[in-house]
């Protein structure tokens, strides 16, 4: 890769990373479901005005809105706001690559290798270790939350798997668009009336400067430069910088919210790093019990990194 385009994939990194803290000041401002609602209203419009159909049938769209955009985010900002902090809630989401291999193989009839099934095993000793450091201390339920969304996570990376679309962005933008009144309808009925004008008739500017962030910093921007990297570099190549994606949002953490980086959960995150690195590991050319998928079908966080292969196959082929 070129220096311009490894300076592009560590920002994204980076941004994705920090998006943790800035979700956990949001959460401050916002009830759960609603600042979720909020995030995918501000990122589908205006854009969805200008992106065109997804290319796509609708039932995929739907599917990964609801999966990813409602369960997904509604789970992981309820588990952050119980509690979960930041700075964990970067690591642990990294199990979704255990999910998504998991999902492809009920569903998709993918067969992982047996280094990737070493490197799930690897990852889930890491998420082991969380459990154990977090949960001897703090409410359990949120760190399961995050789990949970996790698996919708790998769930969603599978859909879309499935779905194959030819543009990422186009994709995600008409994807924002279907868990909007979903969520909004959730948090009427579970958060109230009452919290949700609250907190819209006291915006502040670290409210708003939330909003913006995970909209259009996270989403669009992260989205847009990933799909752009994978249509000029193969999958695999792109892919292992979205490993330094928890270091940005451990380190971010402690450094802005002061969470504490205790040994254990440093281990916990070298191992949970090099579980899901080794599930990203090239499969080798004709060898026994490989899965036929893409090379990076099984990669860590985010979505597009996670379907990589799917996304370059198609997007090469594609009309921009």
């Amino acid at each position: 890769m070129k220096p311009k385009h490894v300076a592009l994939a560590v920002c994204v990194a980076a941004v994705w990373g920090v998006n943790f803290v800035v979700i956990e000041i949001g959460l401050g401002e916002f009830p759960p479901l609603l600042f979720s609602a909020l995030r995918f209203l501000v990122a589908a419009l205006p854009a969805i005005l200008f992106v065109g159909p997804p290319r796509v049938a609708w039932r995929w769209v739907l599917g990964v809105g609801l999966v990813l955009g409602v369960a997904k985010f509604g789970v992981l900002f309820v588990g952050m706001k119980a509690g979960m902090p930041a700075g964990l809630s970067s690591l642990v989401l990294q199990s979704q690559a255990l999910f998504t291999a998991f999902f492809a193989t009920a569903l998709l009839r993918e067969r992982p290798g047996r280094s990737r099934l070493a490197g799930m095993a690897v990852a889930f000793t890491g998420i082991a270790l969380v459990a154990i450091d977090y949960g001897s201390t703090s409410p359990l339920a949120a760190f399961l939350l995050v789990i949970a969304a996790a698996a919708c996570w790998g769930l969603s990376n599978t859909i879309t798997r499935k779905a194959q679309p030819p543009d990422m962005f186009r994709f995600m933008v008409w994807v924002s668009a279907v868990p909007i009144l979903p969520l909004l309808g959730l948090s009427l009925l579970v958060e109230g009336p009452e919290a949700d004008l609250a907190a819209l008739g006291d915006l502040s500017a670290s409210g708003v400067g939330a909003i913006l962030y995970v909209a259009w910093g996270a989403t669009l921007f992260g989205f847009g430069v990933w799909g752009y990297l994978l249509r000029e570099y193969d999958a695999t190549a792109v892919a292992p910088y979205s490993l330094l994606v928890p270091i940005f949002g451990m380190s971010s953490a402690a450094l802005l919210l002061g969470e504490a980086v205790t040994p254990l959960r440093c281990v916990a995150a070298v191992l949970v790093i090099a579980g899901v690195g080794i599930t990203s590991l090239p499969k080798r050319r004709g060898g026994a019990g490989q899965s036929s998928a893409p090379a990076s079908e099984y990669a860590p966080t985010p979505i597009a990194q996670s379907l990589a292969g799917a996304v370059k196959s198609s997007t090469n082929g594609a009309a921009q």
